[in-house]
């Protein structure tokens, strides 16, 4: 009984592809693109007046509305984060988010709910699916405390952020063909006030038992883990490191854009100025000036692309390698405390069969008069009885580790299409995004020579008739 269903595939470990791979990605494919997220940590919504080279995203990205129409027939249940709002009280400041809920789905009371919450209650939401599902993989939330770097956390663009993060992680959630039907799911779209619902949920002195007693079975090591878990944990670190690498140097690149373009906008006032002084380079230095204008409206589009497409890509992954982590380490958990039990009840039948050829005549019990053979009898019923309990408990943790590595098989090969669909989308948008960048500063300067060079044969022809 102790090894059915734990037992891995020898080769597993070696089918697992490498992380942000071509065959990963599946750039050979012509696959639609998916939905993208906001997790940035510092990108901000720079206003481009008149020239923007940002991708058209999918109906249901963050960063278009939520809309009925734009969605797949499908889809029975619709989620939609905007109009935030700032709560100062006596104790506290925070910000609240709407939400309005659409669905055709049998089990609400109505087709249509509207509801405010505050980022806690997004936590609260993501406690208690994890609770719930220990081996289901639940979306990320944006961090919830200011990172270095990153704008203040009242500031507009901060906030816009942080709104188009939690409507990605409620519409993740609400696709999602088994945690969009949790109840707690139901009770956060739609109940007015969470608190009462909130209190139901265990103590803190409850909750730090239990987390003692998580982190001390984790230090217990896992005997038979699948070599598939073993495997996708060696991916996860992979993920992780390369994930976490792009998205600082992406973060930097952004920067280092935005001080370009601060300086690009010092740059072409310069040559306006000088043209006023100069009546013979008067028309070339207007000409310098209006071109470096256009190439700042250019790298403004650029900065966009960046920081609400490519950005927030690779930051929802990098807290999704995270989540990954811990589901990883959740359902070991499991496997620990379903190993622990059948190691309890080998040591139990070694103490039955100990018990059966022991002389108990010698005991305390038998020099205060009582029955060596009673005594040995009543020990063996406990020890029996003791057997019979630990064998109920390990059918069911046999059962549940197999529900945990089910759900957590199905849910990593749904994880898996998610991540190459938005990679991919973010990565041929950023492509696309720097060929029209450079195309169109090439194609301000090449205008800019051609006009210098019709002037120059202007003035050539002027000198040659005087």
């Amino acid at each position: 009984m102790e090894g059915t269903g734990l037992a891995g595939g020898k080769n597993a470990k070696a089918a697992v592809p490498h992380p942000l791979s071509k065959d990963v990605l599946g750039f050979e494919e012509d696959d639609d693109d998916d939905d993208l997220e906001v997790f940035s940590k510092d990108a901000s919504f720079t206003d481009a007046s008149s020239f923007s080279i940002s991708m058209q995203t999918s109906p249901s990205s963050m960063i278009n509305q939520h809309t009925l129409d734009d969605e797949p027939d499908s889809k029975d249940i619709f989620v939609t984060v905007d109009d935030p709002a700032n709560h100062v009280t006596t104790l506290e400041t925070f910000v609240t988010y709407r939400i309005i809920t659409k669905t055709t789905r049998s089990e609400f009371d109505s087709c249509e709910y509207e509801v405010r919450r505050r980022y806690q209650d997004f936590l609260w939401l993501k406690d208690k699916l994890e609770e719930a599902h220990a081996t289901l993989i639940v979306p990320p939330l944006p961090e919830k405390f200011v990172m270095r770097g990153m704008v203040e956390r009242f500031n507009e663009d901060f906030v816009a952020t942080r709104q188009k993060a939690l409507h990605k992680f409620l519409n993740r959630i609400a696709d999602h063909p088994t945690l969009s039907f949790s109840e707690n799911f139901k009770i956060f779209l739609t109940v007015q006030d969470l608190a009462s619902h909130k209190k139901l949920g265990p103590g803190f002195i409850s909750k730090m038992g239990e987390t003692v007693k998580a982190v001390a079975n984790t230090v217990r090591t896992i005997k038979n883990r699948p070599d598939e878990f073993t495997a996708k944990s060696d991916y996860v670190d992979v993920f992780r490191q390369k994930m976490g690498t792009l998205d600082k140097i992406s973060q930097r690149i952004l920067k280092e854009l935005k001080e370009h373009l601060t300086e690009m906008k010092e740059y072409g006032p310069i040559y306006t100025l000088w043209s006023e002084s100069e009546q013979d380079l008067a028309e070339p230095l207007k000409g310098v000036a209006s071109s470096i204008e256009n190439c700042c409206k250019a790298i403004e589009g650029l900065t966009i692309g960046l920081s609400e497409d490519l950005l927030p890509a690779l930051h929802e992954y990098v807290l999704c390698a995270e989540t990954l982590k811990s589901v990883l380490k959740r359902r070991d958990l499991i496997q620990a405390n379903y190993e622990s039990q059948v190691d309890a009840l080998t040591n139990k039948k070694a103490d039955r069969e100990m018990l059966e050829h022991s002389d108990l005549s010698f005991t305390f019990g038998a020099f205060l008069g009582k029955n060596a053979e009673e005594m040995k009898l009543q020990k063996q019923q406990k020890i029996d009885r003791e057997i019979e309990e630990l064998q109920a408990d390990i059918g069911h943790l046999e059962d549940k580790v197999e529900c945990a590595n089910s759900d957590l098989k199905a849910d990593w090969e749904r994880w898996s299409i998610n991540m190459r669909n938005d990679l991919q989308s973010a990565f041929r948008n950023a492509a696309e995004n720097n060929i029209l960048y450079f195309e169109r500063c090439l194609a301000t300067w090449e205008s800019f020579l051609a006009s210098q060079q019709i002037e120059t044969k202007v003035d050539k022809n002027v000198k040659e008739s005087a």
